[in-house]
């Protein structure tokens, strides 16, 4: 009898350890699969400050910015990690990208330039008569005149006088027709004064039409250009010659910059650069080297180098700032934006966006490079997409998702 209660006693605390040991093993697997789960397929974090990293929506501790959510996705293998963001993301932190290309990654030279005036382009209109202006058509610097445009109005004696000895000799003409007086040539004589005196051709035959003379004239404008300086005002008496405004082209502009003297040589004229404009969102333009100073500066020893560049929108204005920018050598290479290399003690790095629109990270062997581009000799292909700012945001998430 004891013996079978012993038997039954060792079965119970058989089933009971039994039991135990499932409960336990299913609790373990329960609090398995969450830690699994948990293993952050999203977090939130500050667009200015990548350190942030939070498993909750809400605002960056250091600056308050709205935090953005990043999701994680991948088997984490580093080589093989994605990091997906939404179009939104993108946006607010600023993720750009461009397409993997040859680009010419020789040597380059900078200078930094302003825009000039072309003084060859410089135009003065000035009285061709003595007189009073009676009225000025043009009024402020900056206003852009055409051919055939009224400039001014004046009261001129002698041009009035001219004038009547015009319609004097058309009226000898017909009246006296004397075969001993050369008319033809008479009127001839005083067109071309009248011409050199600022009346234009249309305004002659109007006044032989009419048969009438007028206390005043209006003289129109003989050139293009953009008003630069007037020199008068209404009322005031000019004689001949006198300045009465001037004009630039702006069509064509110079950039004038400063070499010393040792590297004034690497220069020639016909040269052709790029020029860039920082007040216009780094656009840039082909430049043609035209003068180079051959005397130095007597105070600075620099000489004066001078770029032509087209104007034909009018959005160079004289006075900017302008970058020169001149290669020592053309070198086409497979070359991504120096913004795009990640330097780090494993290598360079760079961030590619994927097909599917996820970003992954990829190691790069580097070459030549100047101010704007990097050679890549191998990690990357053209045709690829590369992330050109703020790349260093997704590298930040790489390594809060693998641990470095």
């Amino acid at each position: 009898m004891n013996n079978i209660k012993r038997i039954n006693l060792k079965r119970i605390c058989a089933l009971l350890i039994i039991v135990l040991s499932v409960s336990i093993f299913n609790s373990c697997k329960q609090k398995a699969e969450p830690a699994a789960k948990a293993k952050s397929k999203f977090y939130y974090t500050c667009s200015m400050h990548p350190q942030i990293h939070e498993d909750h929506p809400g605002n960056c501790p250091i600056c308050g910015m709205k935090l953005i959510k990043v999701e994680l996705t991948g088997s984490g293998n580093s080589a093989t990690e994605k990091i997906t963001l939404t179009a939104s993301q993108i946006q607010l932190a600023g993720i750009t990208v461009d397409t993997v290309r040859e680009e010419n990654t020789g040597g380059e030279k900078l200078l930094t330039g302003t825009v000039a005036t072309d003084e060859s382009k410089a135009e003065e209109i000035s009285a061709r008569v003595a007189g009073r202006i009676q009225r000025l058509f043009v009024r402020s610097v900056g206003e852009k005149i055409t051919i055939g445009q009224a400039v001014y109005s004046i009261y001129s004696e002698d041009l009035l006088s001219a004038e009547k000895e015009y319609l004097l000799a058309r009226q000898q003409q017909k009246v006296l027709n004397n075969p001993d007086v050369d008319y033809e040539a008479m009127i001839k004589t005083v067109e071309h004064k009248l011409l050199l005196w600022g009346l234009n051709s249309a305004q002659i035959i109007n006044l032989s039409s009419l048969s009438k003379t007028s206390a005043t004239v209006t003289i129109y404008s003989k050139v293009n250009g953009t008003v630069s300086d007037i020199a008068i005002h209404e009322g005031d008496y000019v004689t001949e010659g006198m300045a009465i405004l001037k004009t630039q082209g702006l069509a064509n502009l110079w950039i004038e910059a400063q070499l010393y003297a040792g590297e004034s040589g690497n220069y020639k004229e016909n040269d052709m650069v790029n020029v860039s404009f920082p007040d216009l969102n780094g656009q840039v333009v082909k430049g043609k080297v035209e003068f180079v100073n051959p005397e130095l500066s007597d105070e600075s020893k620099v000489v004066l180098i001078r770029i032509a560049v087209p104007n034909t929108q009018g959005l160079i204005r004289p006075g900017m700032l302008a970058y020169i920018s001149i290669g020592n050598g053309k070198q086409n290479a497979v070359a991504v934006p120096t913004s795009s290399i990640l330097a780090g003690g494993k290598g360079n790095k760079v961030w590619i966006k994927n097909r599917d629109g996820s970003f992954s990270g990829r190691k790069v062997n580097t070459g030549a490079e100047n101010g704007g581009y990097v050679q890549v000799l191998s990690g990357i292909s053209l045709g690829e997409i590369v992330v050109t700012s703020r790349a260093y945001l997704l590298e930040s998430e790489s390594i809060f998702k693998n641990g470095g």
